[in-house]
Order: C-alpha cells, then structure tokens, then sequence
C-alpha cells in the first residue's frame, strides 16, 4: 500500500492514514541530525560497511542525511542502509517533499532516479540502500541483517502504536550488533521501558527544538 497525503502549507507532507506530518519544515534536517546522527554518535562511529537500519522510511530524509555526513567524514568503502516502510511515498510525493531542503538536492538526485524507476534496493558508489515494504512485524523477524545503528521514526507512538510495540521492539534488539545503538525523537515511558527489555541500555537526552526529551541506547559487548 502506498502512502496517503495532505499536504500543509502545500510543502509539509501529512499522513492521511495517522495524522501526523513526516517533517518540520522550519527543522526538518536539523532534528534528523540531532535525533539520528547525534543520537547515534555518527559520523564518529562510520566505517567501511557500518550498517544503519531503520523503522519508517517516510521521505528518505533521515538516508540522505545520514549519506552526506558519510561524504563529508571522508570515509571509504560504503554504507549500508535497510528501511522497513509499510506505507511506501510515490517518486513524485518524495521528490515535492524533499524540495523543501536545498541541501540534500545533489545527494537525492540519483536516489530518486533510481527510486522513481521502481528500484527498492538502491545502490551507489558509496551506498547499499535496502527498502524493505510491507508490515515490519512481519518483515523485520525474516530480516537476517544485524543494525549498527538504529533510527527508529515511525509516526507517533499515539497514533501509530503498532510500530512500537513490546514485540516489534525486541526484534529490533534482536537485529542489533553487539555495541550497536539506537535513537528516537520519542520520549515515552512504554517504548523506553520495552527497549530496556530489548537489552539496551537506554538514557533520556535533550530534544530537539521545544520537544523537551528524546531517547537513545545501546546494547552492550558481548562477552566471551
């Protein structure tokens, strides 16, 4: 099933189905860069092959974020990005949407090209991007990868709970690399307590713009 949009102030594409806008237009970059890459101590942690997946795939902003800080760090080899996305947006819907921040447009160009031609497993010199569709309850159990890092960004746990849930939740610590951690824009107590039970070690964090607190983890070293 494709995504269902309105659109606010004809720039700030809104989920039909949950209520909830993909992005702030006024921070819609900066927080992806607060929330995700600092949240996850990246790029400090980026080498060759690091894997980051990813809950909600939305308007492939947290990827091309996350692809620029990878250029700019000047690491080589490549990045690998797998996003689990029930509600895929159509090439055109994306390609509005991300209009809104000039920055990434150089990044996103061959992105789209190839998104737009139907592909789902995207691939660049320096990216191996993986968009998974379909329900992740179900998608994410038959994945065989391992996350480095997580960006976990589904809609509001209010109004999108199934992408929260205690089951989902522990599968993504199940799909998570010894050291590997995880970040959130959200706060809420039942996703902090349910990635806990994942076995991460979780901690509040500042927010970001007026939003007070976000959450960010990682799943401790195993040892021999």
């Amino acid at each position: 099933m494709q995504a269902e949009l309105d659109w606010r102030d004809g720039a700030i594409p809104v989920s039909s189905r949950f209520d909830d806008p993909y992005f702030s237009l006024t921070g819609g970059l900066s927080e992806t860069r607060h929330v995700f890459l600092d949240g996850n101590d990246l790029p400090a942690r980026f080498r060759d092959g690091f894997h980051i997946a990813e809950l909600g795939f939305g308007t492939g902003l947290n990827l091309l974020a996350a692809l620029i800080a990878w250029r700019a760090a000047g690491v080589p080899g490549r990045l690998h990005f797998t996003s689990f996305e029930a509600f895929p947006m159509a090439a055109p819907d994306m390609a509005r949407a991300l209009s809104a921040f000039p920055e990434v447009a150089e990044v996103a160009a061959p992105f789209l090209s190839q998104y737009a031609d139907g592909a789902r497993h995207i691939q660049l010199d320096d990216l191996d991007a993986r968009i998974v569709t379909g329900d992740a309850r179900d998608t994410l159990p038959a994945w065989e990868g391992a996350a480095d890092a997580w960006f976990l960004d589904g809609f509001s746990p209010a109004k999108n709970p199934e992408m929260w849930s205690d089951d989902l939740l522990a599968q993504v610590g199940r799909h998570t690399a010894p050291g590997g951690t995880f970040a959130t824009y959200t706060a809420a107590g039942h996703v902090r307590r349910a990635l806990q039970a994942a076995g991460f070690a979780v901690e509040r964090r500042a927010g970001f713009g007026t939003k007070r607190h976000m959450t960010v983890g990682h799943r401790p070293e195993e040892t021999p």
